[in-house]
């Protein structure tokens, strides 16, 4: 069966892209992903394998993150920028021995694979192979996320190398006698793991995480409950905080940019803002007295002083927000206004990750 019709059997409503809303109660959707897990079909976001002997030196030379050094089985997080150190996209890149696994936002699998093909040197040993024709990619979040993998697994096949638990770990592993991918990513609410299935057993995959997560309360959700649990963790979006607009800094990416390796596109912007100590902007955690749609332009006392990016009304009735302020005004607690109408929009907190990881 073609897991988009699966999908309508399970109630759920299909974007155009075939990929699930909801599943006809977003309030539980939502709260399950707070609270237990949630099973989500993400299949449009990319999924690409890097062949070659300068699979991850290329990715090192255009890229934030250090990704030479990994460790067999694990991944980390980084971001393709321009030379004004401007954010094109980011990846989870995985190191799996003679292949590199790579994922991308969601929809910009093809322009990511074009954007690699056009960095290749005419000596770069570099192949890319396209996997979302071939394989659906699903993903487990939540408090109970671990949980549910290692119900599904040998619990020693998620230790690598010398057993100990690694970051971003990434797995191969047989679910009801199925050869799938498990990749372990930054979580919203608890971990969150991306499962990479064959396309046709696709559906029965689906079947046997949802009855391993049974018991832990483990529910389908649509991209509604990830769009929700998403601003409400001040994650940047694909085309909202993911943009040329702004620099992997002040999207509270710090984590995913290293400032020890050698030179990449775009590193002598980023480099600078580091080695000053302030940015001009940074993105915020937002409380809306009302909703308001994204994009506004946010206020402190009548000036213009950044832009909300992400809104959202979670099912619960709070109002959530992700934008861009000046330094001075990102302070918890800062209340500034939004949009025409004034709507009230409160700082929670800096978004992200504020410091120096390496």
């Amino acid at each position: 069966m073609r897991l988009d019709e699966f999908h309508r059997e399970q109630g759920a409503t299909l974007a155009g892209d075939g990929i699930p809303l909801h599943y006809g109660d977003l309030q539980a959707e939502y709260q399950a992903g707070l609270e237990t897990a949630v099973l989500m079909d993400r299949s449009h976001e990319g999924r690409l394998m890097a062949q070659g002997r300068d699979r991850l030196a290329l990715l090192q030379r255009i890229s934030t993150n250090d990704v030479l050094n990994m460790q067999a089985d694990e991944g980390r997080p980084t971001i393709l920028t321009n030379a004004t150190g401007r954010m094109i996209d980011r990846l989870m890149v995985y190191n799996q021995g003679e292949n590199t696994l790579i994922t991308t936002e969601p929809g910009r699998g093809e322009s990511v694979r074009g954007y690699l093909q056009r960095q290749v040197f005419f000596n770069d040993d570099f192949r890319l192979h396209d996997l979302a024709g071939e394989t659906r990619l699903f993903t487990l979040h939540g408090p109970e996320a671990d949980q549910v993998i290692e119900t599904l697994t040998d619990k020693t096949s998620l230790q690598t190398g010398d057993g100990a638990k690694r970051q971003y770990r990434s797995v191969q592993a047989e679910i009801t006698g199925i050869k799938v991918t498990l990749a372990e990513r930054k979580g919203l609410s608890g971990g969150q793991w991306a499962i990479i299935a064959p396309l046709e057993q696709a559906a029965a995959i689906w079947i046997a995480v949802m009855e391993a997560g049974k018991s832990r309360g483990l529910r389908a959700a649509g991209s509604l409950a990830f769009n929700t649990l998403r601003i409400r963790a001040g994650r940047p979006g694909v085309g909202r905080e993911l943009s040329q607009d702004y620099i992997p800094l002040e999207a509270g990416l710090w984590d995913e940019v290293s400032f020890s390796k050698g030179c990449y596109t775009g590193q002598e912007i980023i480099a600078r803002m580091e080695s000053r100590g302030k940015l001009a902007k940074a993105m915020v955690r937002l409380e809306l007295a009302q909703m308001i749609d994204a994009p506004a332009q946010l206020y402190a006392e009548g000036k213009l002083v950044g832009t909300l990016t992400s809104s959202v009304e979670t099912p619960q009735g709070e109002r959530v927000g992700i934008g861009f302020v000046k330094l001075n005004f990102a302070e918890p607690e800062q209340t500034l206004t939004a949009g025409e109408q004034g709507t009230a929009a409160k700082v929670v907190a800096m978004a992200g990750i504020q410091e120096v990881k390496g």
